[in-house]
């Protein structure tokens, strides 16, 4: 699985202690990391909450990546960002009894975490109880075990409402400010790792003019 990091400005400076804690724990897994910044507070392109949410559902709809790693000081406008995305189902993950419950009943592709709020002494082992509860057993498969069928049937009627109540993500991006959407894309290794794993040509397409512009 390609699970992509991608980390608000006003977080910038605990970058590496994610970044770190996540790949600790996935790749070991056999997973891969892709992060895609912010790396240091210094960083000439700049990701807000919202460009978190707006990259968030580029990675996802493109199947670039499958999961994302995300979050800000709270965690809210992140997650608040991410769920305003076409398929993309993001859960506020603060402990890892969030994380395992997210896993098992929501079953989604995005996670956002607080990175300020309650982010103290030994905050990076919080973060890395979190990613084993989530990516370490298989998740679907609901808790309570005896309420699984209707969390499987809830996810499927939530997506089908997503759907129906979403443009498609290319519609989105020919509706996005474009100065928004470059900001989103302009961090120095989103070329490299984004369009060797993007498996939408038309969203690599449309970026690839916006970066151009």
């Amino acid at each position: 699985m390609k699970i992509a990091l991608i980390i608000e400005n006003s977080q910038a400076a605990k970058a590496e202690t994610v970044h770190t804690a996540l790949k600790s724990v996935v790749e070991p897994l056999g997973h891969t990391v892709h992060h895609y910044g912010m790396y240091t507070p210094d960083d000439k392109a700049s990701l807000t909450y919202v460009m978190n949410g707006l990259l968030a559902g580029i990675l996802l709809n493109s199947k670039a990546v499958d999961f994302v790693v995300t979050g800000c000081g709270t965690g809210m406008g992140s997650m608040l960002a991410c769920n305003a995305m076409p398929g993309v189902f993001c859960g506020l993950v603060i402990d890892p009894t969030d994380a395992f419950l997210f896993g098992q009943i929501n079953d989604g592709n995005c996670l956002s975490m607080p990175y300020a709020k309650g982010f103290g002494w030994a905050a990076e082992l919080n973060l890395q109880d979190c990613y084993r509860k989530l990516f370490e057993v298989e998740r679907g498969v609901g808790y309570p075990k005896e309420r699984a069928a209707i969390m499987a049937r809830n996810r499927g009627i939530l997506r089908d409402l997503k759907a129906a109540s979403c443009k498609d993500m290319l519609s989105v991006l020919k509706a996005t400010d474009p100065e928004l959407l470059k900001a989103a894309i302009a961090g120095e290794r989103f070329q490299q790792l984004f369009f060797p794993n993007c498996q939408d040509d038309a969203i690599a397409g449309y970026l690839q003019g916006v970066l151009k512009g």
